[in-house]
């Protein structure tokens, strides 16, 4: 390990840029976490909306005892910045990721830690996920692009993605070696992540059960992104 770490802890990186209407939500389903011992680090890449507003009424109204570190950026720097920004305020031996308009299960830090305690070959552990509108289904179904085990370096090999960004909890010591996503390719941010980890040889799973909900809506980051290539 490069830098002490606190055992146990996960820092929840939150990275937001302008989803003021969703944020307080995201954090609430942080609180809701069965698994205690956790960090909040939220990085507001200068949101020109309500959200600075929006943040620090939640952090007054719940002054989580677990902590929670805010940082609001002077100027925008994009997603993989703010997002690396945030890893290294981290003091936790996991780090996980989570984005400020979707929402995670309740067990969802406990089962991820869990495998990775059971399973110290395994540096990355993202989840299934199911999308929402309005509210969670009742009835969630599992995204089929997700795979797992020895798919998962072979999808990566031939060019393909199958790892949710906003599901991944990894532990903290391959940040200290590998360093945060590339500023380079600026909506694949994600995709080249996770390769860099399996270029490292890391050993990376996905859990098939739905511990993530992510929301649909016109301001996505992805959404935005694909549709600027459309009109390029």
């Amino acid at each position: 390990m490069l830098y002490p770490r606190i055992r146990n802890l996960v820092s929840i990186v939150i990275t937001n840029y302008n989803n003021g209407s969703y944020i307080q939500e995201c954090l609430d389903s942080i609180r809701k976490q069965t698994y205690n011992t956790y960090e909040i680090i939220i990085v507001d890449d200068a949101s020109t909306d309500h959200s600075r507003q929006q943040i620090l009424e939640w952090v007054e109204n719940h002054k989580p005892s677990e902590g929670c570190n805010t940082l609001f950026l002077p100027r925008n720097v994009g997603f993989a910045g703010a997002l690396t920004m945030g890893f290294f305020m981290a003091k936790g031996e996991f780090i996980a990721v989570q984005d400020s308009d979707d929402l995670s299960h309740p067990e969802r830090l406990t089962r991820q830690v869990d495998y990775l305690r059971q399973h110290p070959h395994i540096d990355l552990v993202g989840t299934n996920y199911a999308t929402f509108k309005d509210r969670i289904p009742d009835h969630p179904k599992k995204e089929t692009w997700i795979h797992y085990g020895q798919n998962i370096r072979e999808t990566y090999a031939k060019g393909g993605h199958c790892v949710c960004h906003g599901t991944i909890l990894f532990r903290a010591a391959l940040f200290d070696i590998l360093g945060g996503p590339t500023r380079r390719i600026k909506g694949a941010e994600d995709y080249e992540f996770i390769v860099k980890f399996l270029n490292h040889k890391s050993q990376i799973e996905n859990l098939p059960e739905i511990l993530y909900y992510y929301r649909l809506h016109p301001q996505q980051r992805s959404l935005q992104y694909y549709a600027k290539q459309r009109r390029e």
